[in-house]
């Protein structure tokens, strides 16, 4: 009788325990694992490093969304990872996998509950629990867990397509139609290294697993060896509801609905990955043997040897000599040498690289739409190596650069092809075979998905401004746009900016006529002096991508329907729409505002009290338009200032004629301009003079109306005439029409008190006693181009009886004029002696009607009676 009642107790509670477990399931780990796997866990993750913002995750009480995270492979160490380092950082968690089966970590009770809970199961259905039918993942679902879902495995497509298991897209795009909170999808990342993946396996990857799915043995290894070296992305979320509602997608049954999710996804991941550690990587043998052995470029090769009347053997040897001409030999070792040379570098000659971090996240993300063709200014030869570093320390894959073949010399040229360098020769003139191979090869790079960097000015500014872009590479860019099936392309304006540069005795020495050094080992050995001396501060902006499609589109017109002359002048208004960017995200330095004080101030000697005033009107015409200011302007200009006169008085450029220079208030020191350093303070004044300029023109226009009252429509005739006689010489916005420019200018000078609106008269103003100081201080800018544009116009009246073109030595005539006249205090300023505004000058004069000096008298006189007009409103 006892052991009767023993026996019915038990069953009693074993049907009672049976009861409460029947929704207990090993998809599904809650957050309290137990101390010591929890403490395991955490120990074994602690050092991945989570980036600071994952905006994508964060999520808020209230937030109603279902978050689903999703990588490409199953893998429990990362459904771990993200359950355990998630949790502990705040952020929402997957506590439910997606076909995985979490036994030995589950809290011990829990653990019994799910045999029991199966075993129970078994015998009433002589089946396993599924916790898809039970309706248990739905539920936890709309309780708010998060959960774990991977898009591929070993045997995924015999489950889903052979044995007829749930395919969980398809589960969350059926409950997505029963419920109205919004599944999102979270796609995520963990990248085990940066380096690319190759077309060859390695011993390694054959026995541990790749770089991209490694296998347990691998993965634990590079854990232990280095964790910080492991890190986490997160792609762009996905909302179903509009994936599943989609045109392309709408129509679609369920279970396709669910085939082409996965495949987005795939994708998507896949591009984000390669938008970090690059394409897959070809060797440089493998690449010139598919390139070469392309059937249109066979064609081409046989149809060039008819012509030249070579054999078939001569012409392909000539295509492969050229092809290793100009390939690169992308190598990971060469990057990260440069690399920690570069770090080195950094740190002995520069005070730190100021770099725009949102510009370069939103390039991270236009790079998995399409080829990124980055195009930054170039002041330095340092601009090759500047964006390849910020890339690579900041997980981008390092772009392909295109280089002048002169840089293509022993020994750096083997390195600069291990760092991504690929050459061209400066001119394809009188070359058949050449061009086509070129163009060919860049299309197979960007084909492969690489990066291109190529500089949209052609060579370094001597001058520190803009230059004109050249349009030759731009073309080819735009042709291989045309000829592939890309959905677009991206150009990325970009800014590199210096304190101070490393080639200015250089660029000074050939602005005043001398040759140009060329670049070999001998001058390299001499460039060790530069690591001697601090040259300020590196800054790098990044302007919003420009779609090309979407500029063509504006267009209206079919390009290669275009004759010659028109498809040259789309090149051109693009090349000026990035180059106009590129001014658009320059950085004003505290260098470029002094020099410009002391240049454009009359007197060769001047107070520390009158630079700062002076500086402080610059300055606030900045912060009007909104232009980014160096960091060091922002945090203390004073200091900013007192560094630069203190740097301008070491290097000789002016001298101290007064007491030691001292921050105190009382202090007011004079200084004296050095005469013959003025050209290289020209140089820093023009890092910032583009935007100085329609400053410049609106205050020229005022003051030549000679008048303290006019009307903003009266200035728009000398502005045009000026916007036109410089346009050799700055960069303007194509979009930005003259009254814009005037009326947004007319606003600053209004805000600093140079002019006062009329209080009845609509669109008039009044000059303030103090504005007549400031609107010289604007007008000076244009100084030495006026004095420089004089000496041309000089030398078409006195020493030309035929065109320019067909004069000997032209360029070294007008500087031997100018220097005369420099003698003769016919012009003032010694900046203007640039071989430069000389060239650009010829090139206004000679495309305005002055070709022929003796045939072009009447337009000789029309320049020479407004050139006087203008320069007798300038300040000197």
């Amino acid at each position: 009788m006892k052991n009767t009642s023993i026996k019915s107790v038990m069953l009693g509670w074993m049907k009672t325990k049976l009861a409460n477990t029947r929704n207990y399931f090993a998809c599904y780990l809650p957050p309290d694992t137990g101390f010591l796997s929890q403490f395991i866990l955490k120990l074994i993750f602690s050092g991945i490093k989570i980036p600071d913002e994952k905006t994508a995750l964060h999520k808020s009480t209230d937030d109603p969304r279902i978050l689903i995270f999703v990588n490409k492979y199953k893998s429990y160490f990362e459904f771990f990872f993200y359950h355990t380092r998630y949790r502990y950082a705040g952020l929402p968690y997957p506590s439910i996998g997606f076909d995985y089966k979490i036994f030995f970590w589950q809290p011990a009770i829990r653990f019994f509950k799910i045999i029991f809970s199966h075993i129970h199961h078994f015998f009433k259905h002589l089946t396993l629990p599924n916790a898809y039918k039970s309706g248990y993942i739905h539920e936890k679902l709309l309780e708010g867990d998060s959960a774990l879902l991977s898009l591929m495995e070993k045997k995924g497509f015999y489950r889903r397509f052979i044995k007829e298991k749930p395919d969980p897209l398809h589960y969350l795009i059926e409950m997505q139609k029963t419920i109205d909170r919004p599944i999102v999808f979270v796609p995520q990342i963990i990248l085990y290294s940066r380096a690319p993946q190759t077309t060859q396996l390695s011993l390694a990857d054959m026995l541990m697993g790749t770089i991209e799915n490694p296998g347990r043995t691998r993965r634990l290894f590079n854990l232990l060896k280095n964790p910080k070296k492991i890190f986490i992305e997160t792609c762009d979320p996905i909302t179903l509801t509009e994936f599943i509602n989609r045109p392309d997608i709408r129509e679609l049954s369920s279970r396709n609905q669910a085939v082409m999710l996965r495949r987005h996804m795939v994708t998507l991941i896949n591009r984000h990955r390669q938008s970090i550690t690059g394409p897959v990587l070809k060797s440089r043998l493998e690449i010139r043997e598919e390139l070469l052995t392309n059937p249109a470029l066979q064609k081409t090769i046989a149809e060039y040897a008819e012509q030249q009347n070579l054999s078939i053997y001569e012409a392909q040897g000539q295509a492969a000599d050229f092809l290793d001409e100009i390939a690169s030999n992308y190598n990971l070792k060469t990057i990260r040498f440069l690399d920690v040379a570069l770090r080195w570098m950094f740190k002995h000659i520069f005070d730190g690289m100021v770099i725009d971090q949102d510009g370069l996240d939103r390039l991270k993300q236009v790079s998995r739409k399409g080829p990124l063709i980055l195009a930054p200014c170039h002041k330095s030869h340092l601009d090759y190596l500047i964006l390849p570093y910020v890339f690579f320390n900041n997980n981008m894959p390092c772009p392909l650069i295109a280089a002048g073949k002169n840089l293509s010399f022993w020994p750096l040229g083997p390195i600069f092809r291990g760092g991504g360098a690929f050459f061209l020769r400066r001119s394809f003139k009188g070359e058949i075979l050449y061009p086509k191979i070129f163009d060919a090869y860049l299309q197979k790079i960007l084909d492969e998905g690489f990066h291109v960097k190529f500089f949209i000015e052609g060579g370094r500014s001597r001058t520190g401004k803009v230059l004109m872009p050249k349009i030759g590479f731009l073309s080819l860019l735009v042709e291989a746009y045309l000829k592939n099936n890309w959905d677009d392309m991206y150009f990325a304006p970009i800014y590199v900016g210096y304190d101070r540069v490393l080639e200015e005795k250089a660029y000074i020495h050939e602005l005043e006529g001398g040759k140009k050094t060329p670049e070999n080992l001998i001058n390299v050995i001499r460039a060790r002096k530069f690591l001697k001396r601090k040259y300020g501060k590196i800054y790098v902006n990044f302007h919003e991508p420009l779609s090309l499609k979407a500029y063509l589109s504006q267009t209206h017109l079919s390009i290669t329907d275009l004759p010659k002359p028109q498809q040259k002048d789309i090149y051109q208004n693009f090349g000026e729409k990035i180059l106009s960017s590129i001014n658009r995200s320059a950085v004003v330095t505290p260098h470029a505002i002094i020099a410009a004080v002391i240049l454009n101030g009359a007197p060769k000697r001047f107070y520390y009290k009158q630079v700062m005033d002076h500086a402080e009107t610059y300055l606030t015409y900045l912060v009007s338009q909104d232009i980014n200011l160096a960091d060091t302007l922002v945090m203390d200009r004073t200091s900013a200032f007192n560094l630069v006169l203190e740097a301008f008085a070491q290097n000789k450029e002016i001298e101290k004629s007064a007491s030691e220079f001292s921050l105190s208030t009382q202090a007011n020191p004079l200084f004296k301009i050095n005469e013959s350093k003025r050209p290289t303070l020209d140089y820093y004044k023009n890092s910032g003079v583009t935007f100085f300029i329609p400053a410049a023109f609106t205050a020229m226009a005022i003051l030549k109306t000679d008048a303290f009252q006019f009307s903003g429509g009266d200035l728009h005739a000398s502005y045009k005439f000026l916007k036109e006689l410089f346009k050799n010489e700055f960069v303007f916005d194509p979009e930005q029409p003259v009254d814009f420019a005037v009326r947004k200018t007319l606003k600053a000078f209004i805000t600093d008190a140079i002019i006062m609106p009329h209080p009845t008269l609509p669109d008039t103003y009044n000059l303030t006693s103090n504005g007549y100081r400031k609107l010289n201080m604007f007008a000076a800018f244009l100084t030495p181009y006026f004095e420089s544009y004089w000496v041309v116009l000089n030398f078409f009246m006195k020493y030309t009886r035929k065109p320019v073109s067909e004069t000997r030595n032209y360029l070294r005539k007008i500087q031997a004029l100018g220097s005369r006249m420099y003698k003769r205090k016919e012009i003032e300023r010694i900046e203007a002696l640039s071989r430069i505004n000389y060239q650009n000058a010829v090139t206004f004069f000679t495309t305005h009607g002055i070709i022929e000096p003796e045939n072009s008298k009447e337009q000789i006189d029309f320049y020479v009676d407004t050139f006087q007009r203008y320069r007798r409103y300038l300040p000197q």
